[in-house]
């Protein structure tokens, strides 16, 4: 059915990106799933490391916002000094296809781009 030129089923395939890129979006999250799927779990200092320019409370509010979004599991050790560790929950690790594909895109963007053919 076709309703003010848009089929039914093409407005909730634009819903589910919106909402998708609503969880993802921003300058950081990207980056920080990525380091956490390439390690399988990673430190919060280690993620710091990885994501060139965060700053500490950008990647623990990001972190926690991960977190709230059920792709992100914070884990305390109990260890001298106190250790976090951040791993990719079952759904979030759903989204390994995805960072495996972006990741893909970009390195073939690049060499468009720079015409490093």
């Amino acid at each position: 059915m076709v309703e003010n030129g848009c089929h039914k089923e093409h407005k909730k395939e634009i819903m589910a990106v919106h909402d998708a890129m609503d969880v993802l979006s921003g300058k950081w999250k990207i980056s920080i799933i990525s380091s956490i799927c390439y390690y399988n779990q990673r430190r919060f200092s280690d993620i710091l490391n990885d994501v060139n320019g965060i700053s500490n409370k950008m990647l623990s509010k990001e972190l926690k916002e991960l977190e709230m979004n059920k792709l992100v599991k914070r884990t305390v050790l109990d260890t001298q000094p106190v250790t976090v560790q951040y791993q990719l929950t079952e759904y979030g690790r759903t989204l390994q296809t995805i960072i495996d594909n972006l990741t893909d895109w970009g390195m073939e963007h690049r060499k468009v781009i720079t015409g490093a053919m």
